[in-house]
């Protein structure tokens, strides 16, 4: 094995993970539970599991997004620091 092999690092810690996976899942059970036991009919429940599932899903992406228009930006700087270090 070659020493100079670059690791793989992450951002997160497992346990980190773990609570950001595990209050999803919590949270998701405990709509499911509130619209089972809601004394509602049918087309209610499906407006607030659409409506929550649609919540979810856009907050995934707002994250994303949020987090690549970091990235970039600090890509977009890096780049011109280097170029502003090469004209001097």
């Amino acid at each position: 094995m070659n020493n100079n092999m670059k690791r793989k690092a992450y951002r997160n810690t497992p346990a980190f993970v773990m609570l950001a996976w595990g209050s999803f899942l919590f949270f998701a059970v405990l709509i499911l539970v509130g619209l089972y036991t809601l004394k509602e009919p049918l087309m209610v429940k499906g407006y607030y599991l659409m409506g929550s599932v649609g919540l979810i899903s856009s907050s995934f992406t707002l994250s994303k997004v949020i987090r690549d228009n970091q990235e970039d930006e600090e890509r977009y700087n890096k780049m011109f620091r280097v170029q502003d270090d090469i004209e001097d």
